[in-house]
């Protein structure tokens, strides 16, 4: 019985240290493109995208102030399709953000 469990134990182990187990998920190692001017393409892409989050951060900060102001003016337990609408775009913005700081 021991001897199975040992063996069982070390194919897990061998299969755990087969050469597929030490690559390595990121991306390989490439050289960054440049533009003519000798800017980073990737460095730019990032810079585009910070604004454009920031902008889309600043849209969502509204869309949740609107949303708050409907709750409040609400009746206590009816909820116009608008309102809920407003949820939906919220969620759609906040997925776009995150979608783009996991790139």
């Amino acid at each position: 019985m021991k001897l199975r469990l040992l063996r069982g134990a070390f194919l897990v182990f061998l299969a755990a240290a087969s050469p597929a187990a030490f690559e390595q998920d990121s991306v390989p190692l490439q050289d960054d493109p440049k533009y003519p001017n000798g800017k980073s393409q990737r460095d730019e892409v990032l810079k585009v995208e910070r604004e454009q989050n920031i902008k889309d951060a600043a849209k969502l900060v509204e869309m949740a102030e609107g949303l708050k102001t409907d709750l409040e003016n609400s009746d206590r337990f009816v909820l116009s399709l608008d309102t809920i609408k407003k949820t939906d775009d919220i969620e759609k913005l906040v997925k776009k953000i995150r979608s783009r700081l996991h790139h």
